[in-house]
């Protein structure tokens, strides 16, 4: 986790990375937030599964910036190895590094609308999936969406364990208090979401294949990989 801290934070220094001071970045992370909303559609609609949706959109895989929740790891690491179980642990590890792999593709995506979308700072579905075919990186796309299902379905199993919810009540005073409230934020919108979920392990498979679909339309060159839902 300590190497992926530091991983995640060299990746976003402009100091170090000049990629992230390109101007096609937001337009990107934009485009995608909408993207995702637009295919968590019937998740959101539906009452039960709508805050596991919403925790997702904010907090799991958006251009949210997780840099104060992963500073507030790196700073709290010590004791979180001797509070938290393992598993969670290794639930917090995989979605700091699914942050860092779906920064380091942004960056790419945004280096390559650079070369290609000429004076225009707007993006369409054509222009996102040819840039989508150029970034190309087939198994590591298929990675991220590994690390997806894993951070999903890790939260789900390990803030149903006995004594986790006790654990978030005891700590949210003192994480306040020390400036850990990225992080205990992050963990109790986790638990909420999850404990009104019920099956957890079908709704992450649907996002799962739902996501595979269209990364497999965009790199065939589908005319319409998005079913519509995107112009």
């Amino acid at each position: 986790m300590d190497r992926l801290l530091r991983e995640h934070q060299a990746l976003h220094d402009p100091a170090l990375e000049p990629r992230n001071e390109l101007p096609w970045l937001p337009e990107l992370r934009r485009w995608q937030t909408r993207r995702l909303e637009a295919s968590f559609d019937r998740f959101l609609r539906d009452p039960r599964r709508r805050p596991a949706a919403q925790f997702f959109l904010t907090d799991v895989y958006n251009e949210h910036d997780f840099a104060q929740r992963d500073a507030d790891i790196a700073r709290v690491l010590p004791m979180m190895q001797r509070l938290l179980p393992a598993n969670l642990l290794d639930t917090v590890a995989d979605a700091i590094e699914l942050g860092l792999l779906t920064h380091a593709l942004d960056l790419r995506m945004a280096q390559v609308l650079q070369a290609m979308g000429g004076p225009r700072r707007r993006l369409d579905a054509g222009l996102y999936a040819r840039a989508y075919r150029a970034a190309g990186l087939p198994r590591l796309r298929a990675y991220q969406i590994d690390l997806i299902a894993r951070v999903g379905l890790g939260l789900s199993h390990a803030l149903g364990l006995p004594g986790v919810a006790m654990l978030l009540r005891l700590s949210r005073a003192p994480a306040r208090a020390a400036g850990f409230s990225e992080l205990q934020g992050f963990l109790e919108r986790g638990y909420a979401a999850f404990d009104r979920l019920g099956d957890a392990r079908r709704f992450i498979e649907e996002i799962e294949q739902d996501e595979r679909e269209i990364s497999r339309r965009l790199f065939d060159d589908d005319p319409d990989p998005f079913d519509g839902a995107m112009r």
